[in-house]
C-alpha cells in the first residue's frame, strides 16, 4: 500500500469527497477537497495485487473488501466519509435512445423504460436504471424527438457495493460508470471528439466522447496482464519479474532489438487495435450526416505506461495520441509532482469519481 497525506490548514472547513475505484489490478482511493470550485488533493492510497489474483472480483467477498478498504482509509488518514464509486464499463449497459419530447416527467420516465426493456438483455425489474436527456447541439422547435442516455446495472451488483461501503463506514453518495469519471478527469470541458482508451489489468475500455457525452462505450478482455504473461512466456521469467520488465524501456530495448513497440506487445494489442477501429467506425456511422471525425486519443490506466504504446496506436489509428494527466485539474504541492506523474494514469477513474460533486 502506498499513500500520501496532505493536510490543508483549512481542510476541516471544506467539503471533500472520496473517489474509490475497484480495479482488476487493485484499489485506488483519492480524497479531493472543494477549494472554490476546484479540486485540491488531500490524500490518496492504493493497493496493488499480482497478475495471478487479477481475476478475483472484489465484489465476490464484500466483507474482506470492506476490511481492506478500512485499512486503506486508516493509512490514508482521510477526513471525508462521503464516497463515490465506479461501476465497470463491462458490467454496465449504456445506450442512447430517441424518445418523443414531452414536458411531463412521468410520461418521459415511462417512455424511457418502455424502450429500455427492448434493449437491455436482462429483465428491467432486475436492473437499476438511470437516464438523462442529452443536450442538442442545434435544437429546433419542430424536433419531435430528443436523445436520452440510459445506463443500467444489475441490482445484485449495486447491493454488493452498498454493503461494502456500509461495512467500511462510508456514505456512498453515488455509483456512476467509469466512463463519466474518465471524462471528468481527462476531458473536462473540452468539446472536441475524443477517444478515451483505458488500459487496465484485465480489460481495455474504449469511450468515444463528444461534448462531454459518451456516445460509444466498449470493453475488450485484453489488458496489461496479457502483456505480462507474454513477456514471462517469451523470456521464461516469473510473472512478478515480467511485470516489472514490461515497463522498462531500456531492458526491453536490449531484448527486442530495433526499438519501437516490441513485437510481443504488438501481438497482444492487435485485438485492441481492431476494436478501436470498430468503435471509431461505429461512432462515425452514427454521425454520418454530421461530418464528424475523431480528433485524438487519450490513454489512461496502468497499461498506458507501456513503452511506445502511444506511438504504436498513433501509427495504427492515424491519430494524435496522448497519455492523459488526471492531476491536471487538481491542485497539489509541487514536490509531489514526480510521484503523481508516475502513478497518474492509474488514478484517472478515482480522481474523476472524487471530482463528481466538485466539478
Amino acid at each position: 500500500m502506498v499513500q500520501v497525506t496532505y493536510p490543508h490548514p483549512l481542510m476541516a472547513s471544506r467539503a471533500s469527497y472520496l473517489g474509490i475505484d475497484f480495479g482488476s489490478g487493485g484499489i485506488k482511493l483519492v480524497e479531493l477537497a472543494n477549494e472554490k470550485g476546484r479540486a485540491r488533493l488531500f490524500t490518496y492510497a492504493f493497493v496493488e495485487r499480482p497478475p495471478a489474483e487479477a481475476n478475483i472480483n472484489y465484489l465476490d467477498d464484500p466483507k474482506a473488501t470492506a476490511e481492506l478498504l478500512k485499512k486503506m482509509l486508516k493509512s490514508a488518514k482521510n477526513v471525508s466519509r462521503k464516497a463515490v464509486a465506479g461501476l465497470p464499463i463491462a458490467s454496465v449497459f449504456t445506450s442512447i435512445i430517441n424518445v418523443q419530447k414531452t414536458s411531463n416527467a412521468a410520461e418521459m420516465d415511462e417512455a424511457v423504460k418502455w424502450q429500455a426493456k427492448k434493449l437491455i438483455p436482462l429483465p428491467i425489474e432486475e436492473m437499476g436504471l438511470i437516464w438523462q436527456v442529452m443536450p442538442s447541439a442545434s435544437p429546433k422547435a419542430e424536433d419531435k424527438y430528443q436523445e436520452v442516455l440510459i445506463t443500467a446495472a444489475a441490482k445484485t451488483m449495486i447491493q454488493k457495493y452498498t454493503s461494502i461501503f456500509a461495512m467500511a463506514g462510508l456514505e456512498l453518495l453515488s455509483l456512476e460508470t467509469e466512463a463519466f469519471a474518465l471524462i471528468r478527469s481527462l476531458v473536462g470541458r473540452d468539446k472536441s471528439t475524443t477517444m478515451l482508451v483505458d488500459v487496465g489489468a484485465n480489460r481495455t475500455n474504449i469511450i468515444i466522447v463528444e461534448n462531454g457525452i459518451p456516445y460509444v462505450n466498449r470493453s475488450i478482455a485484453v489488458g496489461g496482464n496479457n502483456v505480462t504473461r507474454e513477456v514471462a512466456n517469451a523470456l521464461g521469467l516469473p510473472e512478478d519479474q515480467a511485470e516489472t520488465m514490461k515497463l522498462d524501456a531500456a531492458a526491453l530495448g536490449a531484448l527486442y532489438q530495433g526499438g519501437g513497440f516490441p513485437k510481443v506487445f504488438e501481438k497482444v494489442f492487435a485485438p485492441v487495435v481492431t476494436e478501436l477501429n470498430y468503435s471509431a467506425n461505429l461512432f462515425l456511422g452514427q454521425k454520418a450526416n454530421e461530418g464528424k471525425r475523431i480528433e485524438k486519443i487519450i490513454l489512461s490506466g496502468g497499461g498506458a505506461l507501456l513503452p511506445n504504446l502511444s506511438e504504436h496506436l498513433a501509427k495504427a489509428m492515424n491519430l494524435r495520441v496522448y497519455i492523459g494527466d488526471p492531476w491536471a485539474r487538481v491542485v497539489y504541492p509541487d514536490p509531489l509532482k514526480p510521484v503523481l506523474s508516475q502513478i497518474g494514469a492509474r488514478f484517472a477513474v478515482s480522481i474523476g469519481l472524487a471530482m463528481r460533486d466538485i466539478d
